[in-house]
């Protein structure tokens, strides 16, 4: 089975996820679109976030940022290790240089030098074009102080924009071998200072922590001190099917937080209603009543809230929710 989703963001004035500075002009990483420009945030910004997430969540991770460096900084842990470390299983790697890891660790852990990612995302991008509005701030001239950053004030000028983010993510359930019930687990503790019996029970437990990562999701880039945006989802949609493709659009959300071109294919049968998962704004405020109870009628999962979708999904793929309670028979 495939799990695909697309997640939408509520708006907010978002001056982070910038690219390179202009002397002190900060710039918004931007795509063109047919006439326009639109601010994205890379994949890459928020794996990283993720990574972090479930780190919090006690979760073992290879990869950690350091963030007292000179220049963007990473340290592993320890080599490859997907068995072991969270990051490794869904996000992947790459060993550049094959003669870093001595053979006997090769020969031990079976290692894959390349792995890809389980977890597959695609570049955020903002829903309304940015306007190339701007902000401007200006920093102090530091006197009489034992350390200072600069020898004259400046003016700092941030490009700004309002909108909410969309971007889709997917995940093959195969690949994430929930069925792994033979092997047993060692070396691998559970959050709460649980074990694992099993490799299955492993890595469904790792999925469901992934799963509440996303509906949590914050974090993902720098200039926090400045703008907090949070990426934890206001609306979602999720399709969850035995098709290797999503079959409609992945940024299939408009402006106003709709989606027309999947709510027109099911209730015109052009897709599985069954198979589909709603949560949040767009259940809540979007889809007026007679909306709802067709699709209701198509079999489509509404949810008033996106976490309790995701939640749905957690329980189709692993037979438990987010909370010990929510375990199903």
């Amino acid at each position: 089975m495939n799990i695909f989703a697309t997640v939408l963001t509520n708006a907010a004035p978002s001056a982070n996820y910038r690219g390179e500075s202009e002397q002190n002009r900060s710039v918004i990483q931007r795509v063109t679109q047919g006439r326009y420009e639109f601010a994205v945030i890379s994949p890459e910004a928020m794996r990283n976030a993720l990574r972090e997430t479930l780190s919090v969540f006690k979760l073992p991770c290879n990869r950690s940022r350091l963030h007292n460096e000179e220049q963007l900084a990473v340290r592993f842990q320890d080599y490859p290790y997907p068995e072991r470390f969270v990051d490794d299983f869904f996000f992947g790697y790459l060993v550049a240089d094959r003669k870093q890891v001595p053979a006997a660790v090769v020969a031990e852990r079976q290692l894959q030098f390349k792995r890809d990612s389980v977890l597959r995302m695609n570049l955020a991008k903002a829903l309304e074009p940015y306007r190339h509005d701007a902000i401007f701030t200006q920093s102090p001239l530091t006197v009489s102080s034992p350390w200072q950053n600069a020898t004259s004030s400046a003016l700092l000028h941030r490009e700004t924009t309002v909108t909410a983010y969309q971007y889709p993510f997917a995940l093959n359930l195969d690949d994430c071998r929930l069925d792994d019930m033979q092997n047993p687990v060692e070396g691998v503790q559970a959050p709460g200072g649980g074990t694992y019996a099993t490799r299955g029970e492993q890595y469904r437990d790792w999925l469901r922590h992934l799963l509440v990562s996303i509906a949590e999701l914050n974090g993902v880039a720098g200039n926090h001190a400045r703008s907090y945006f949070e990426m934890s989802p206001s609306s979602i949609l999720v399709r969850a099917t035995d098709s290797l493709v999503a079959g409609y659009d992945s940024y299939a959300f408009r402006p106003d937080g709709s989606l027309p071109e999947v709510i027109d294919g099911i209730e015109n049968g052009d897709y599985p209603g069954e198979e589909f998962y709603l949560g949040g704004r767009v259940v809540r405020e979007v889809l007026d009543a007679e909306q709802r109870e067709k699709l209701e009628q198509k079999g489509v999962h509404l949810r008033r809230l996106p976490r309790q979708a995701l939640e749905d999904i957690a329980i189709l793929a692993t037979g438990c929710g987010f909370q010990p309670e929510s375990a199903k028979d």
